[in-house]
């Protein structure tokens, strides 16, 4: 049986650690799929070191948008992060809102369609100001919408604050 656990916060909450820590408690070689893209000299050296971190337990993937071209049966999968995901999506698809949502969630629930253990890391980028910039703003809502629709359908929900886990769901 599968079961969705969002882990979400603020920049360095400690979201990543945390769920790291539980996909290590659950299964011997846990699956990550890295989301991001490589943007620069400084991210990639980032992306390398984080992999080192995580050392020869981990199955790493690097996935930019597409979760469910990979199936790993019964495994034990940490997807860090939504954020970044969305993030492919939207710039992809010209920062329109509805459609990158749209594709987002139709490609969550392919994902999630697989018997697996899933745990997925996302930033809560609204709860600061509104922005001035329009396409923040823009991205803000995508964030929002598609963090509230992982979290209907996930098992559990923690919020990250200051590295302490708080199960809100």
């Amino acid at each position: 049986m599968s079961k969705i656990t969002l882990i979400i916060g603020g920049q360095r909450s400690g979201k990543s650690s945390f769920a790291q820590k539980l996909a290590l408690s659950l299964s011997n070689r846990p699956v990550y799929i890295a989301t991001s893209r490589i943007w620069d000299d400084e991210y990639s050296m980032r992306i390398k070191r984080h992999k080192a971190d995580r050392g020869d337990k981990w199955i790493n993937v690097e996935e930019e948008k597409f979760l469910s071209k990979h199936e790993f049966p019964g495994g034990v999968i940490v997807i860090d992060c939504v954020t970044l995901w969305a993030t492919n999506f939207f710039f992809d698809l010209g920062s329109d809102v509805e459609s990158a949502l749209e594709s987002l969630k139709h490609e969550f629930e392919r994902f999630i369609s697989q018997e697996a253990k899933f745990i997925f890391v996302s930033n809560e980028i609204g709860l600061g100001g509104v922005s001035e910039n329009t396409i923040q703003r823009k991205f803000t809502d995508l964030q929002g919408w598609l963090n509230q629709y992982i979290a209907d359908r996930a098992d559990e929900v923690f919020f990250m604050a200051a590295g302490i886990p708080i199960k809100i769901k």
